[in-house]
């Protein structure tokens, strides 16, 4: 008799996808075929990992959940072949400890809610090893991510996701699709690492995640009081932005602009 699977546990915000309509999308989204390497987290029971392997014929999957782990080679088959299981918390998980992928890594997975934001930056450190992330979240983080400027989700997250990745909305998913069943909907988006050229480029990406986070740390501050510790009203001005506006009027282009001025005085100075 199979061994009964435990139950979802809280603390790691498990909604297990089992509609099968769904992960048929979600595959396609991912493309997978030989010689792809993906990476997915958080595979649960192995719904989306049977096709995923299937059709890729070797898959990296990271999971927390010991139990889970230790189940999912048997609940895809006797001794599934091209599977290995990372037991670990994915935001200690180091992509470039896979070995190689010379066309980048594919990461998917359904995201908690209580990581998504944490694990996408922590992924964005990685941006450079990584082809394309494919991954289900709360819908209201998806409208982050995908916000544009002057629209009250647009914000730190925006700004760095859509600094380090095209971002498309690929399709919603309702509560029904999960067990259990979570109290908000899903939606399904696609990031692909952009590889700009050097003019839209931040010349220190340190700086340029600082004064985004500064200047998003409280909305209601001009840029010209919330970036005091780092530039004055003229740098501001050099770059043609208006040091009485706003965090969220700003594209990311213009902060780019604004780090790269910051980051050339500071070279200056010192």
């Amino acid at each position: 008799m199979a061994a009964s699977l435990p139950p979802p546990r809280k603390r790691y915000g498990q909604h297990f996808l089992h509609d099968p309509a769904i992960i048929a999308r979600i595959v396609e989204a991912i493309g997978p075929r030989p010689g792809r390497r993906i990476v997915e987290i958080g595979p649960g029971r192995g719904a989306l990992t049977a096709p995923l392997l299937e059709a890729a014929c070797a898959l990296d999957v990271v999971e927390i959940d010991r139990e889970l782990a230790a189940m999912l080679p048997a609940r895809l088959g006797t001794t599934p072949q091209g599977l290995r299981v990372h037991c670990q918390d994915v935001l200690d998980f180091r992509l470039g400890e896979l070995g190689t992928a010379p066309s980048g890594y594919d990461v998917v997975g359904n995201l908690p809610y209580n990581i998504s934001t944490p694990l996408i930056f922590h992924l964005l450190r990685q941006a450079d090893l990584i082809r394309t992330m494919v991954f289900m979240l709360q819908k209201e983080v998806a409208d982050r991510i995908a916000a544009p400027p002057d629209n009250k989700q647009y914000g730190r997250l925006s700004v760095m996701v859509q600094y380090h990745c095209l971002v498309d909305r690929l399709f919603t998913i309702g509560p029904g699709a999960f067990t259990p069943p979570p109290k908000v909907e899903s939606t399904v988006i696609r990031l692909t690492p952009r590889r700009r050229a050097a003019g839209e480029r931040a010349l220190n990406e340190a700086d340029f995640s600082a004064v985004v986070a500064r200047a998003f740390s409280t909305r209601r501050k001009t840029l010209r009081n919330a970036l005091r510790d780092f530039c004055n009203t003229e740098d501001i001005l050099g770059v043609g932005i208006d040091p009485g506006a706003r965090a969220e009027t700003l594209s990311v282009a213009d902060f780019v602009r604004l780090s790269n001025a910051i980051a050339t005085v500071r070279c200056r100075v010192m």
